[in-house]
C-alpha cells in the first residue's frame, strides 16, 4: 500500500489496514489530525482511517485558499491512492464545510457522510472583522495563558491542550484568517442534492443558533438526510470529548446502511 504519510500534496495520518474499507475525517479549523486520533484508535481494527490535515494547518505544505480548493485536492487524492471512492467521510466545523464541498463536487465519492457542526449560513459582519481583529491579536495565540484561556472557551478535553497549543502556533497568520474567513462565508452548492451518499448531519444542543439553522438548512436541502441534535453538547465536542460515541455513530450509520 501506498505511504500516505509521504504523499507531498497532504499530510495524512493513517490508522488499520490499508486492505479494509477506508474511511477519511477532517478536522475542524484551527485544530490537526488530532482532533479525530481517539476516534480513529478506536475503529481501526474495523476500518482503514485516514485523518488527513488541512490547508493552511500544522504540517500541511499548501496555503489555505478556499473551501472549493481543499476539497478538489482530497478528492484528487481519492482518485489517485483510493480507486476513485470510499466508505465514509465525517468531517467537524470547517472539516464539515469542506466535506459538503465534496458532496457537491463529486455526486458518488462515499456512501456516507457524516457532517458535524458545519455553518452554510454567511456572517458578513463576523467576516468583515477577522482580519483587522487578527491582525493585532494574532501574537497573542504563543502567549501560554492566553492560549490556554481560548482552549478552555473551546470546551475540548484538557488533554488535547498540548496539542492544540503546539499546532495553533504554526498557523500562519494569513492562513488563519484566510480560513475563518471562508468558513463564516460558505454556502451550499445547489449540486449537493446529487449526492448519492447517505448524509448525516449533527450539531450540539448547546452551540450557537447559527450551527443549529446551518444544521436545518442542510437538513432541508439534501433528500432523505438524517439530522441529529446532540444533547447536552458545545461545538465539537461530540468527536473530540466522546470519541467512544462518535466512534459507534459511525459503526451505527455503516451497519444501517
Amino acid at each position: 500500500s501506498p505511504n500516505f504519510a509521504e504523499v507531498k500534496a497532504m499530510f495524512i495520518q493513517e490508522y488499520g489496514a490499508a486492505q479494509k474499507d477506508t474511511i477519511i475525517l477532517l478536522h475542524g479549523g484551527g485544530l490537526s489530525w488530532w482532533n479525530y486520533r481517539e476516534a480513529a484508535e478506536l475503529l481501526q481494527s474495523e476500518y482503514h482511517i485516514i485523518l488527513p490535515v488541512l490547508d493552511g494547518h500544522a504540517n500541511s505544505d499548501r496555503p489555505f485558499t478556499t473551501i472549493e480548493d481543499n476539497a478538489s485536492e482530497i478528492i484528487s487524492f481519492i482518485d489517485e491512492y483510493l480507486n476513485g471512492s470510499v466508505l465514509l467521510i465525517g468531517g467537524l466545523s470547517l472539516g464539515g464545510q469542506i466535506l459538503l464541498e465534496i458532496l457537491s463536487q463529486r455526486r458518488n465519492l462515499c456512501s456516507f457522510a457524516l457532517v458535524e457542526s458545519a455553518a452554510v449560513i454567511p456572517s458578513r459582519m463576523t467576516n468583515a472583522l477577522f482580519a483587522p481583529v487578527f491582525g493585532s491579536s494574532y501574537g497573542l495565540i504563543r502567549n501560554r495563558r492566553f492560549a490556554r484561556m481560548q482552549f478552555q472557551s473551546l470546551h475540548i478535553k484538557p488533554d488535547l491542550f498540548e496539542d492544540y497549543y503546539r499546532d495553533t502556533c504554526r498557523i500562519r497568520k494569513q492562513d488563519m484568517i484566510a480560513f475563518l474567513k471562508a468558513n463564516t462565508s460558505y454556502t451550499l452548492k445547489d449540486t449537493i442534492r446529487e449526492s448519492s451518499a447517505k448524509v448525516h448531519i449533527c450539531y450540539g444542543e448547546k452551540e450557537t443558533g447559527e450551527i443549529r439553522k446551518s444544521a436545518e438548512a442542510i437538513f432541508r436541502e439534501i433528500p432523505s438526510c438524517k439530522l441529529h441534535s446532540l444533547k447536552g453538547l458545545y461545538h465539537g465536542e461530540f468527536s473530540m470529548n466522546h470519541a467512544d460515541r462518535h466512534a459507534d455513530a459511525i459503526r451505527q450509520i455503516i451497519h444501517e446502511g
